[in-house]
């Protein structure tokens, strides 16, 4: 009998969980001939959600946790699922029930016939503001752009992974993850289920502009180095206006005789190019960042207890 892990990442979600539970436990009661794990990632939640998740599991031996030190992030805790997963197959799905769990039967359906990634693919986004689904598409059409490799739109951690998908995604431990884009770096036979976005079942949303701007830099800059070049496309335009500006200058200075104000062109041109400089200072300031981050070699999570036993971190 083949076993299949759902994660879930879960920070803050006492309200979520209850209505998350039922629901799973209802489908997986249907699924015959497939072994369950319900393996949550308590990301450091500060309300009640690690006492809701001991309470299932001293009912539901289906049910495991991970409980984190202290919260490091959704990304950290989807790799540590991948850690601490048993199954021969995982599905990562969040605690707000966005995600439908019954999509779960035609992920187990293309899984067997022969697809390593099953994602669902969002044909509406309910409970979104118009702006952040218009960001979302650019963010998409510039990464898709620039990363070289094909990048799945509309598309979120709701998906099935085989287990030599979970394998190839454990060797990836950098400490700066962006996971939807690393998804599709790894390549696989894959497989879309379009479906359409429910709104959260309960609580707020943990996700902000801000934290969405990070992510998105993230994505671009674990998957390409194309930013960098942008000191490259820039300079040219520059180069060229900088030369038609002065043969502007020269030719009015010859023709009608008027002498240009030297204090104007030279707080223009360096307003323009201190603009330029502090551009590009940021772009490999980014970069510079990551490799910081890196060479330090810090584990991704510190782990408190799974399922119960008091982890070491040795």
């Amino acid at each position: 009998m083949k076993k299949i892990t759902i994660i879930i990442p879960a920070y803050n979600e006492e309200e979520s969980l209850p209505f998350l539970y039922e629901r799973l436990e209802n489908l997986i009661d249907r699924i015959e001939n497939y072994e369950f794990e319900i393996l949550f990632v308590n990301d450091g939640s500060k309300d009640k959600t690690i006492d809701l998740i001991k309470e299932y599991r001293e009912r539901d031996n289906r049910i495991s946790y991970v409980d984190f030190a202290r919260n490091f992030g959704k990304e950290t805790a989807m790799i540590a699922g991948l850690d601490y997963a048993t199954g021969d197959a995982v599905i990562f799905m969040d605690a707000d029930l966005q995600d439908p769990p019954e999509l779960i039967v035609d992920f187990i359906k293309y899984w067997e016939e022969g697809y390593d990634d099953v994602y669902a693919k969002r044909k509406s986004r309910k409970g979104e503001t118009f702006l952040k689904k218009f960001t979302s598409k650019m963010y998409y059409k510039v990464l898709q752009k620039i990363a070289g490799i094909d990048i799945q739109k509309d598309t979120g951690d709701f998906r099935l992974l085989d287990r030599r998908c979970v394998n190839a995604l454990k060797k990836l431990r950098e400490s700066q993850r962006c996971t939807k884009s690393l998804f599709s770096w790894i390549g696989y036979k894959k497989k879309e289920v379009l479906y359409d976005r429910d709104s959260r079942i309960a609580g707020k949303t943990k996700w902000n502009y801000k934290r969405l701007v990070d992510l998105a830099i993230d994505g671009i800059t674990s998957l390409t180095t194309s930013p960098l070049r942008l000191s490259t496309y820039i300079s040219i335009p520059t180069f060229l206006v900088l030369f038609v500006y002065f043969v502007y200058v020269i030719i009015k200075c010859l023709v009608q005789n008027v002498a240009i104000q030297a204090y104007q062109a030279i707080i223009l041109l360096l307003l323009f190019f201190s603009g330029v400089q502090i551009l590009l200072f940021g772009i490999v300031g980014e970069y510079l960042g990551r490799i910081f981050n890196e060479t330090k070699n810090r584990p991704l999570y510190l782990v408190n207890e799974y399922n119960g036993k008091k982890e070491m971190n040795e």
